[in-house]
């Protein structure tokens, strides 16, 4: 029996358990996780006329790319000092807003193109695109228990500091980052034989840019001092826009278990980290650091730990083979970047010509028919997923994953027209504009 007044007319009501009341939602498509990969792809499922939730466990959409303060959108462009864009849809809205803020600016190097961008004017940037939408979000919520029939995620329920949820959706896609609602439902899923470091970022304040070393000095510096200061991590960088004091620290390396008390230890160690480096250039760079000091530190930055056991498992020779799967759904030339290990990591860049892609068969899990994985807990030895999990892919993920929901309907997604779908991602595959200035 049912109580309550529906907030949205046929799709949220309340219901009472016990004594504990219960919201439950109605949905075409519920996307588990709020980061770049779920609002890409709750933004492109709304543009297809989907009533979509977005759900995720911060009490703040963004995911990583805000709370976590990356600070730089990696993969969105080829190779080369000024290669062409490879994602569009979604991200021609989100890139034309941070210009028009003076909040993203795009540093060309010998050989990637990254875009730095103001992580608060994203933020709001995402709040007003999903308002504008029609998505319904819903923070601060955890995931509690996942029901499924068969083939089939039918409902899952979330534990909120204002009730319980229970949404009720045709359609899934797991934008967790840990594989959560996969591993919920019972799915099978992975995890790293050895440990993926992760990064605590923060926004440091009163840089001296007229005296600021280039990268190579103070790649070399940190390399040397590290031990000295008890940092993990022997190199680092910071992200800056040109002729503004503030920039993103990046010269850390914590790891990120899959346990909840250890995992909340680390975010105390990262901090501790990001103050000794503070301190390292501070001491090592006096002119151009020595008035530094923490304006925020983000959360916890995570690279790797579960993901789903896919249709297609994505190799670290078909990554560096540019092999183009025949269900290619997006594309990216991305180093292999593998956090492997605390004082440092692989980097191996690719020519110029290079490209590599996302097979759908990743993303989708052999035992269920009505969810997709997006982001990093789609499937792939952990060297190769180093190199597709970035932002810009992960972007065109969630444009695979609103075409690929939207064409299975009531159906299968192993089933769908392959041609179709990429028909509808052809710009994601074959455009080659969009250079960045």
């Amino acid at each position: 029996m049912s109580h309550g007044r529906p907030i949205n007319p046929g799709t949220t009501l309340v219901r009472f358990s016990g004594t504990d009341p219960v919201h439950v939602i109605e949905a075409d498509l519920c996307v588990v996780g709020a980061g770049i990969s779920g609002i890409a792809t709750a933004l492109e499922a709304a543009k297809l006329g989907r009533r979509v939730v977005i759900v995720d466990s911060l009490p703040a959409l963004g995911g990583q790319a805000v709370n976590s303060i990356i600070g730089t959108f990696c993969g969105l462009f080829a190779n080369g000092t000024h290669g062409h864009r490879f994602t569009f849809g979604v991200v021609d809205e989100m890139l034309a807003a941070l210009e028009a803020e003076d909040a993203v600016y795009y540093r060309h190097g010998p050989m990637t193109t990254v875009a730095h961008y103001n992580e608060i004017v994203l933020s709001r940037w995402v709040e007003k695109a999903i308002d504008a939408a029609g998505v319904t979000p819903i923070v601060g919520a955890t995931l509690r228990r996942v029901s499924r029939e068969g083939r089939r995620i039918e409902a899952a329920q979330f534990v909120t500091r204002y009730g319980d949820v229970e949404i009720r959706a045709e359609a899934w896609a797991d934008c967790s980052g840990d594989a959560a609602l996969a591993y919920r439902a019972g799915l099978e899923c992975r995890e790293p034989d050895e440990k993926v470091f992760g990064s605590q970022q923060a926004v440091i304040q009163g840089i001296n840019t007229d005296a600021q070393p280039d990268r190579e000095t103070l790649t070399a510096c940190i390399a040397e001092k590290a031990a000295d200061y008890g940092l993990l991590r022997r190199g680092g960088l910071i992200f800056n826009f040109p002729g503004k004091d503030i920039g993103v620290l990046n010269m850390t390396h914590v790891e990120t278990p899959l346990e909840p008390v250890a995992a909340s230890r680390m975010g105390i160690l990262g901090k501790e980290q990001v103050d000794r480096g503070v301190r390292l250039l501070r001491d090592a760079f006096p002119e151009a650091f020595g008035n530094i000091s923490v304006r925020a530190y983000g959360f916890p930055g995570i690279r790797q730990t579960r993901w789903i056991r896919g249709a297609h498992h994505i190799t670290v020779p078909e990554v560096t083979g540019s092999v183009k799967f025949p269900d290619a759904i997006a594309r990216t030339a991305w180093p292999i970047e593998l956090h492997n290990a605390p004082e440092g990591f692989v980097w191996e860049v690719f020519d110029e010509n290079h490209v590599h892609y996302v097979p759908l068969g990743a993303m989708l899990s052999p035992e269920a028919d009505n969810i997709v994985a997006v982001g990093r807990c789609i499937d792939g030895d952990p060297a190769a997923l180093s190199s597709v999990r970035v932002m810009g892919p992960c972007m065109a993920m969630g444009a695979a994953a609103a075409h690929a929901l939207d064409l299975a309907g009531s159906g299968s997604v192993h089933q769908i027209d392959i041609g179709a779908l990429q028909d509808r991602l052809s710009d994601n595959l074959t455009r080659t504009d969009g250079v960045a200035p």
